[in-house]
């Protein structure tokens, strides 16, 4: 449970700036969670449903249909390493126009180390051109403040320079949604870049929900977040406490006292819900409440 402190006008402006449009992620298996916390999310809330192996199709699309009826925007996941066709592709869009009733996605290149079918990356499946064929208006794609375990920093950079190129030739609107981490100036620093460069879109800040530090550091290590350090120092735990359950606020309030809109643009945050999506929708809404927001 957050503690209720009102921060200062700036900062409590800064914390307004962040979570009154926050997006939560969700996977096919968290129905019945997100019906649980339906009641504490704001109606029109972004919810993605991610793209797991062993999922089904159908139950994820069954699972953005749920989003849609809760009154949420479902943003369905798009893995372009596990999409077998262009046929398979072009299902999953129809059935995101036809049954999910929605114009957003996420594409994301995904784990495979070798493609399962024609798209090699997030970029081959917007050069396709089947995403505005299918109703598809506005598109998230991925964001690496702390880089990626397997991709230089200047391919990260240039791929995040191509894709917007192609949004905006397709007339797309577009945001960033980034890995999760644990400290606010490797974020501050890739914003003040990625915004240099000239990429102004609406960036997405991954934070983890409240979960054990043993949780964190697990998939803080298979993101490749640098993270083990940082959750020992932010959260004040030590290796014989792992269980201990720690929040994003360590983070969240960094951001706000630093955020400065006319260096780092259009920030929001992302909640990846580590510990459970109820407990993390529940959070949220209690940590708002505490600052007065």
């Amino acid at each position: 449970m957050a503690t209720t402190m009102t921060p200062p006008t700036g900062e409590r402006s800064a914390l307004a700036s962040l979570l009154n449009d926050y997006s939560l992620e969700m996977t096919a298996k968290d129905v019945d969670k997100l019906r649980e916390a339906a009641n504490v999310i704001p109606k029109g809330t972004h919810v993605s449903v991610t793209f797991l192996p062993g999922e089904d199709f159908s139950a994820r699309v069954n699972a953005a249909k749920a989003v849609k009826e809760l009154g949420f925007l479902p943003v369905p996941h798009i893995s372009a390493r596990r999409v077998k066709s262009a046929a398979e592709l072009e299902q999953i869009l129809e059935a995101a126009r036809d049954q999910i009733q929605t114009d957003h996605c996420f594409v994301v290149a995904g784990d495979p180390p070798r493609p399962e079918g024609p798209y090699e990356d997030a970029l081959a499946i917007i050069k396709s051109g089947l995403l505005p064929k299918y109703g598809i208006r506005n598109v998230g794609i991925s964001g690496y403040p702390e880089g990626h375990p397997d991709i230089s920093r200047e391919k990260l950079d240039q791929a995040l320079l191509d894709k917007q190129a192609e949004l905006k030739a397709q007339g797309l609107d577009f945001s960033i949604m980034t890995q999760f981490g644990f400290d606010a100036d490797p974020v501050f620093a890739w914003l003040e870049k990625i915004r240099a460069q000239g990429v102004h879109a609406p960036a997405r800040i991954g934070v983890a929900g409240p979960a054990s530090v043993k949780t964190l550091l697990r998939f803080a290590a298979r993101c490749g977040v640098g993270a083990s350090a940082k959750v020992m120092s932010k959260y004040g735990t030590s290796i014989l406490n792992l269980l201990n359950t720690a929040g994003p606020d360590p983070i969240i309030k960094e951001m706000a006292a630093g955020l400065d809109p006319a260096k780092h643009g259009e920030v929001m945050l992302h909640f990846y819900p580590f510990g459970g999506l109820a407990k993390t929708a529940q959070w949220v809404a209690d940590f708002k409440r505490s600052q007065g927001l």
